[in-house]
């Protein structure tokens, strides 16, 4: 499989240890069966442009700018310049200054997983002390990177020979669990749970990625390759060899039609 290109290049930083590291998206949706919008009367494919809104005329990409609105029809233009201009330190550095005990982290929290990589020979033992030192300690570290132009919490947990980052996300953006379960009855039945224990216990497996298979995807594949066959324009059969009243093919070997030639102006000659 070929490597996937790394999404963010940086450093690495715990204490006075540095190396350069690279950190790429654990997950992917390129798989995915995706569909383009088609005109329908002609079987092209439909294109999106950024239309001016008074105007009415597209805009091209090189006269695209960021724009932060004060007000009605009242924005504050920012350049790339500008943007990078208030850059933090965590745009190309990760230093793990906390650490929380590993399992600690409520899932709820966990956002978007990447798998974090030493990006150069030179880094490698570097990388391995700051990730078996997390190890040896069972914890997890807590840091800060600016992905996508927003700085983010995260949490690197050592994971085999790397380490994965998690992007968590904010505090306000987790709801409080206890505004959804407080009205729940804490009443059960004994007998029932215990019923219920003995069905849990016989449909006990190993977890395996094919209990998150997606059933829609391969009747969608299938769909897609029923749809293929159809559109092929069928195979026209060999066009059979002609026969004659007697049956036989009408397929006539050069050199017996020499023969038979001239054997017949032989004849002619005798006869004359």
């Amino acid at each position: 499989m070929a490597q996937r290109r790394p999404y963010w290049r940086g450093y690495l930083k715990l204490s006075l240890v540095t190396c350069p590291v690279a950190m790429t998206p654990a997950t992917s949706g390129s798989e995915k069966v995706r569909f383009h919008t088609l005109n329908r009367d002609t079987g092209n494919r439909v294109v999106s442009q950024y239309i001016d809104s008074v105007t009415g005329k597209p805009v091209r990409d090189e006269h695209e700018a960021k724009g932060y609105e004060r007000g009605e029809n009242d924005y504050v233009l920012l350049t790339d310049d500008d943007l990078e201009a208030v850059e933090l330190e965590t745009v190309r550095t990760i230093d793990i200054e906390t650490f929380v005990p590993r399992g600690s982290i409520e899932w709820v929290y966990l956002e978007t997983p990447y798998y974090l990589t030493a990006n150069d020979k030179i880094g490698d033992e570097a990388f391995a002390v700051i990730r078996q030192a997390m190890e040896a300690e069972d914890v997890v570290g807590i840091s800060r990177v600016v992905l996508g132009r927003r700085e983010r919490a995260v949490v690197l947990e050592p994971r085999g020979e790397g380490i994965v980052v998690w992007a968590l996300r904010f505090g306000d953006e987790v709801r409080p669990e206890k505004e959804y379960f407080a009205g729940i009855d804490k009443n059960s039945d004994d007998k029932s749970v215990s019923a219920l224990e003995k069905v849990i216990t016989k449909g006990l497996k190993d977890w395996s990625p094919a209990m998150v298979s997606d059933p829609i995807q391969e009747s969608l594949l299938k769909l897609i390759d029923q749809k293929t066959k159809e559109k092929k324009p069928p195979k026209k059969a060999a066009a059979k060899p002609k026969k004659d009243d007697s049956g036989n093919s009408n397929v006539v070997n050069i050199m017996d039609a020499l023969k038979k030639s001239v054997a017949k102006e032989l004849k002619s000659r005798r006869a004359g």
